[in-house]
């Protein structure tokens, strides 16, 4: 089951071997060797990714070298249809910087997005805007301590459009557009990107990361860099880094989507082909090995923050070919960890001396193989990491059980198979990303099958036996280092040096055998029977009522091969307890579904399960509760009799209660440890004038919290409520109908109970002077927010969709301003929020992160756009430019079930819903500029607008801004007065 945070579900990587296997576990590994590249070349063999291994080739791939060294990796996919993802990966990372150049790679990855050879300054985002493409998430980048990647997903795509954009992205790289002016401007935003991300998290991470990786770059290389080093960046040392690295020998080029690959070859070879890089090609530097004579315990003192361990085995990073041998090994490893976690997570269950411990084994950026145990305390950190290390003592003391094998190889096989089921369903960005992942993690791709076909042959392999050395292996180094976080001193680095020192007696925590199967779940009822079908209009969906009041919507389709998706909405969600009255829906998203079901607790669910397609994910929406999961059509009928046990036969644990009320009151004083964190726990109370189902708890009320208080809060609302069951996906091999008959038309009739809240939410009062909260992090951040009240309901969707295109413009225009012309900003945000489930409570939101001293600089622009978009029509291009890339966002959510889903729920029982659904593609391409306009007017208007400002502790709002006149001052002085 996904419902336990401190077990997340398996993931792994479509196209890769380990994967994580991969996404958990392994962090950047290497590039290929530069001299592979070149015995490739020399033999005339294209597939640069497979040279030196013996894992299957995907051939649906097609690989080629460019006479001037750069690869490429091209394939055609069709999900979603007319969408092309391009990747450019270059090999060059923070790593990659001297100490005068740390952030210059970041830097750098910034001013290639500004502007180019082919795009005058900051006209980057708005040309791929007019093909639809979204700032943020079509086009974006990212750098890492090895690499640097860009990314492009072009949706509709032409001829034109795709040859325009290779051309243009192909010269921001090879060519960016680096002047003294764009230097200046995106290292303010960098500067501020810096500043939002740090505080006490940053330092803990950065002190950590010295720390484990004394003597390695990677222990001094973080690639957001220094603000010392950031501000002597010039144009000139910034472009002679680019001339450095960005060379064609250290890019690969990676393109997946609806076209011919052989056209994507052509259009790499096109805008790559005649790229030369200056001089030579630098070798790697050395990223050193760790250092066994550095220190092997830090105490890190952080007031505020909750007790935390880091348990480090850390071994030289050695380089590797991938092989089926290579994949054995991972595959191996990440089963080990399983075991382990599996009986870390046994052990906090049934009351441990710490809330959360997990162990991840790494291969981390060319420079260490680290096995690590994160470690939460409950309050005595040193018991807990006795016990953590007892676990760990047992696990390299005797071999696992075969069934303990079985247990952890079976729910990586069944993923695997899904995996196989769904391959032609795989969208071509995550093909995309898995390549350029693949290429640095220095792994290969293989198809689906051949996936499944090596793990199966891995599998047989597993032996007691061989899981005790590779566990023996994994958790052995011969450097072992410890951090222990602090809010207040425990002895220094000397007691945490004593205590990684201390005898520890192994502790078994191997899961008992446990016999669980679905015969054990008491009867639901007597199957009930249907009573009406009918067809969805215009939708390739029925629905369904059930004689005891139940009703399903169902649809039936390929979209995903083997896959079924459900969700079961019950009751009334926000709407079962008033704005005024206590409540404890703050707890459900845990401890609701950890508390059991029938005669079964969390291990029993875990072992019925086990190997199966069988989920239980909760959520709370504005009219109703839900059950969610993603399962498969062999497990359709016992995962909807685990979900209407649920509502029929809930369980009552109290451990995971108990564990709840910890877990919040561990982390309580990081609710005002930063801006972000404010927001993040208070936003959406205070947009709803302190609505109790939105208010963050206080601690008091945490501490309050009792599994009986919590047992009377949610047993009448499992108990009561209409029901909907949504079921989206593969069912021609399965009796639906006969299914839902037996699960939930089992049920007995629901007492249907009127919402005490009714359907209005307020808004925040009006104010005219921005209201104060307070954070207690670096006195150099502040947050400010703005927001206007609008509307909510299913009686004006048209409206809804128009509100969306105007944040759409206004974020645009706050982002021109904030970020890229002042560099005030790293991420500013405009949001619209129009609520379905109620008539009122929408919002229209503008925030963002900033210094104190730009807080009055934000709101007056806020206040300039919000003026100009209620007294002039926007532009036709400025229109086209952000009303485009919603529109292709839904064009392409709409090829799948989880769009429609979304959509639909409450559909079998309110019509306009299903109306609302059809119309979106034309509700948003009738959005007109006087619509825009119209919509401004009606709702940006000063006398109902909220404001709202976080300071540092002791900070007022004058203070803040003397601040802004101050710095106006300095800098006026320094460029001699104006």
């Amino acid at each position: 089951m996904s419902s336990d945070p401190a077990r997340a579900p398996l993931r792994f990587a479509r196209s890769m071997l380990v994967g994580a296997l991969a996404a958990l576990l392994l962090a950047p590994l290497a590039a290929r060797a530069q001299h592979e590249v070149a015995t490739a070349k020399q033999a005339g063999n294209s597939d640069w990714l497979y040279v030196g291994s013996d894992i299957p080739r995907d051939t649906a791939w097609q690989f080629g070298i460019l006479p001037n060294g750069l690869r490429y990796a091209v394939r055609n996919n069709g999900v979603p249809p007319g969408q092309v993802s391009i990747r450019v990966r270059m090999d060059v990372g923070s790593m990659f910087e001297t100490d005068d150049e740390r952030g210059y790679a970041h830097l750098l990855e910034h001013l290639t997005f500004r502007g180019s050879e082919h795009i005058p300054d900051g006209e980057a985002k708005r040309i791929w805007q007019r093909f639809g493409v979204t700032f943020g998430s079509d086009s974006n980048a990212q750098t890492t301590p090895t690499q640097t990647v860009y990314q492009l997903d072009l949706p509709s795509v032409t001829p034109a459009n795709l040859d325009e954009s290779m051309k243009l992205l192909a010269g921001m790289i090879r060519a960016p557009r680096i002047s003294e002016l764009a230097v200046a401007a995106e290292r303010g935003v960098v500067m501020a990107e810096l500043r939002e991300s740090d505080g006490p998290q940053k330092r803990i991470a950065d002190a950590t990361n010295a720390h484990l990786f004394a003597g390695q770059l990677l222990g001094d290389r973080s690639p957001i860099g220094t603000t010392a080093s950031l501000g002597k960046a010039t144009a000139a040392s910034v472009g002679a880094f680019h001339d450095r690295w960005y060379r064609p020998e250290r890019a690969v080029v990676v393109i997946v989507g609806d076209g011919d690959p052989a056209t994507f070859a052509r259009l790499i070879a096109r805008y790559y082909g005649d790229w030369k890089g200056e001089g030579t090609n630098p070798p790697d530097p050395d990223f050193g090995k760790p250092d066994p004579a550095a220190p092997a315990a830090l105490e890190i003192v952080e007031p505020n923050q909750p007790l935390a361990l880091t348990l480090a085995m850390v071994r030289p990073w050695k380089r590797r070919i991938d092989t089926v041998e290579n994949t054995r090994r991972l595959y191996l490893e990440f089963i080990a960890q399983a075991l382990v976690n599996r009986r870390l997570e046994n052990r906090a269950r049934a009351g441990a001396s710490y809330l959360v411990a997990t162990v991840e084994q790494q291969y981390v950026s060319r420079s260490a193989d680290v096995t690590a145990a994160s470690i939460v305390p409950l309050s005595d950190w040193k018991a807990a990491l006795a016990d953590v290390r007892g676990v760990i003592a047992d696990a390299v003391r005797r071999p696992p059980s075969q069934a303990d094998i079985d247990r952890e190889t079976n729910e990586i096989e069944a993923f695997l198979l899904k995996e196989l089921e769904n391959a032609r369903n795989e969208p071509g960005a995550r093909l995309a990303d898995d390549m350029v992942r693949a290429v640095d993690i220095n792994e290969t791709v293989t198809s689906p099958q051949g996936q499944v076909d090596m793990f199966r042959a891995i599998r047989a392999s597993a032996t007691p036996q061989v899981m005790l050395d590779i566990s023996r292996a994994i958790f052995s180094a011969p450097v072992t280092r410890v951090v222990l976080t602090t809010p207040t001193s425990a002895g220094g680095n000397g007691a945490v040096l004593a205590a990684l020192k201390a005898p520890v007696a192994a502790r078994d925590e191997r899961l008992a055998a446990v016999e669980a199967d679905f015969g054990q779940l008491p009867s639901l009822g007597k199957p009930g029977s249907i009573v009406a079908t009918a067809p969805l209009p215009g939708l390739r969906a029925e629905r369904i009522e059930l004689s005891n009041g139940v009703t399903a919507l169902v649809s039936n389709n390929k979209i995903e091969p083997g896959k079924v998706r459900v969700n079961v909405r019950f009751g009334t969600g926000n709407r079962s307890v008033a704005a005024d009255a206590p409540n404890l829906l703050w707890t459900g998203d845990y401890a609701l579904v950890a508390s059991g079901i029938g005669p079964w607790g969390q291990n029993e669910i875990d072992q019925l399960t086990n190997g199966r397609q069988i989920q239980m994910n909760f959520a709370i929406d504005d009219d109703a509760f839900e059950l969610s999961a993603e399962s498969r059509p062999a497990d359709l009928a016992d995962q909807l009799r685990l979900m209407a046990a649920k509502l029929a036969l809930p369980r009552w644990d109290a451990a995971p209660v108990e564990r709840l009320r910890i877990g919040y009151l561990t982390g309580y004083e990081l609710n005002d440890a930063t801006p972000n964190a404010v927001l993040e726990r208070h936003l959406r109370g205070w947009l709803t004038g302190n609505d109790a189902r939105w208010a963050a708890p206080d601690r008091a009320a945490i501490e309050a919290l009792t599994p009986a208080a919590f047992r009377a809060f949610w047993e009448p609302r499992l108990a009561s409520g209409p029901i909907e069951v949504q079921i989206f996906g593969d069912l021609e091999t399965v009796d639906y109908r006969k299914i839902l008959t037996e699960s939930f038309g089992a049920l007995a009739p629901r007492a249907i109970l009127a919402p005490p809240g009714g359907q209005r939410v307020d808004f925040a009062p009006h104010v005219t002077v921005p209201e104060i909260a307070y954070h207690r992090g670096e006195q150099g951040q502040a947050a400010a927010m703005t927001a206007w009240p609008t509307g909510g309901g299913r009686t004006n969707p048209r409206d809804a969709r128009a509100l969306e295109v105007l944040a759409a413009i206004f974020n645009d225009r706050l982002f021109d301003r904030l970020r890229a012309e002042q560099g005030a900003s790293y991420g500013p945000v405009v949001d619209s929020h129009w609520p379905t489930g109620f008539d009122t409570g929408g919002y229209l939101l503008v925030g963002s992160l900033l210094a104190p001293k730009d807080i009055d600089r934000f709101y007056g622009i806020a206040r300039d756009i919000a003026a100009d978009l209620v007294a002039r029509p926007v532009s036709a291009d400025e229109l086209a430019r952000n009303a485009g890339p919603i529109r292709e966002q839904v064009a392409r959510a709409s090829t799948g079930n989880v769009y429609w889903m979304f959509l639909l729920e409450g559909a079998t029982r309110d019509p306009r819903v299903t109306a609302a659904a059809l119309s979106i593609q034309d509700d948003l391409a009738a959005v007109t500029a006087a619509d825009v306009q119209r919509l401004a007017r009606q709702y940006l208007t000063p006398d109902r607008q909220w404001s709202l400002a976080i300071l540092p502790e002791g900070m007022t709002l004058a203070d803040a801004s003397a601040l802004n006149g101050a710095m106006s001052t300095r800098l006026d002085a320094a460029v001699g007065g104006r």
